[in-house]
């Protein structure tokens, strides 16, 4: 299994769980990852550590690189690919956009084209015992209003270079599955949090900032809202997609835990006064409500009934826990990061 975007923020917990939690999977897993700002290979050392060269090897390559990926697949013998890898932050695509066009784009442009040659038989026919699952965000889809949903029909409106990016990724591999049948299945996920995250996303970027003493930045009016999926929960959601799902169909998840971002803010500085012995009201006094983003979506939601119905997924952290376990990480790792300018 070749995993793309490893050493990132949900690459390395989607590691963990097929690792760790995933019962009856005993394949090897390629982690390849460029190790730019957001990736940090320690985040898996402990893996490295208990299943290194046997059921876990560290590849550090560019999913850009042609070379390196016709590299990887030959010399693995590499069957599935599941593939994070991608610029992530919409700030950071507003201002440099290219980078999301060359990874997101071009990086699995690069990464199918590998699977295609690589995965064809002795008769020349695309192999059946072979996948391609693409990660991709419910950003693809737009801005809801008050009310609704986004399911797997949901037209694609995305208002970012970021989500183009990834609009533009997704059809690709859907039109490598009906071109050349390339057995792929896809995922469209809401944000997700929990542990290392790279502090420039809302979650940790707050908690950092309370930890440290520095002002809480809020774009806007701080009532966009978002739906909040725990990272360990969405790795066993693509577990069950690598085993169970259809080939050929897309399955959105969903964490159903939807909050305005102010109401989120008030939330963690609840928990982390709690843990740090700070007064809530005095860390509330650090609110900076900032100019807007640039076509900032209001609001976020999904539909994963399909994915519970077909599946039989289920969360299994609720908000609650999840925001605990989530202070607690950076609490406990919080000098692991140095938060760049977008």
């Amino acid at each position: 299994m070749l995993v793309t975007g490893g050493a990132g923020f949900i690459g390395s917990n989607f590691i963990r769980v097929m690792l760790e939690q995933t019962a009856g999977f005993e394949g090897r897993i390629i982690n390849m990852d460029a190790l730019t700002y957001a990736g940090n290979a320690a985040f898996l050392y402990d893996v490295a550590k208990k299943y290194g060269g046997e059921r876990y090897i560290f590849e550090h390559a560019d999913i850009r690189n042609k070379e390196s990926v016709d590299r990887i697949f030959a010399e693995y013998a590499v069957d599935t690919v599941v593939h994070f890898a991608a610029e992530t932050h919409v700030d950071r695509s507003i201002v440099k956009p290219d980078d999301f066009i060359t990874t997101n784009v071009t990086g699995t442009f690069t990464l199918l084209e590998a699977a295609r040659r690589n995965w064809l038989d002795k008769s020349g026919s695309m192999r059946r015992d072979v996948l391609f699952h693409h990660i991709s965000t419910d950003e693809v889809y737009g801005s809801l209003g008050d009310a609704g949903y986004f399911t797997e029909t949901t037209p694609y409106a995305p208002r970012s270079p970021y989500s183009a990016s990834k609009a533009g990724a997704d059809h690709l591999v859907m039109s490598y599955h009906h071109t050349y049948k390339l057995p792929v299945t896809l995922s469209n996920c809401s944000n997700n949090y929990g542990p290392c995250q790279f502090p420039e996303k809302l979650i940790p970027l707050m908690i950092i900032n309370m930890l440290d003493g520095k002002s809480l930045p809020v774009y806007g009016d701080g009532k966009n809202i978002r739906d909040w999926l725990f990272v360990e929960d969405h790795g066993r959601a693509v577990a069950l997609i690598l085993k169970h799902g259809t080939t050929g169909e897309k399955y959105n998840i969903g964490g159903e835990n939807e909050m305005e971002n102010i109401k989120l803010l008030y939330t963690l500085i609840k928990i982390v006064s709690e843990k740090i012995g700070r007064d809530a009201k005095e860390i509330e006094k650090t609110i900076n409500f900032v100019m807007d983003r640039p076509g900032h979506d209001r609001r976020y939601a999904i539909d994963c009934s399909k994915i519970k119905n077909e599946l039989g997924w289920r969360q299994r952290v609720s908000f609650g826990e999840g925001l605990e376990k989530t202070v607690d990480w950076y609490i406990k790792n919080r000098y692991n990061y140095s938060v760049e300018p977008a």
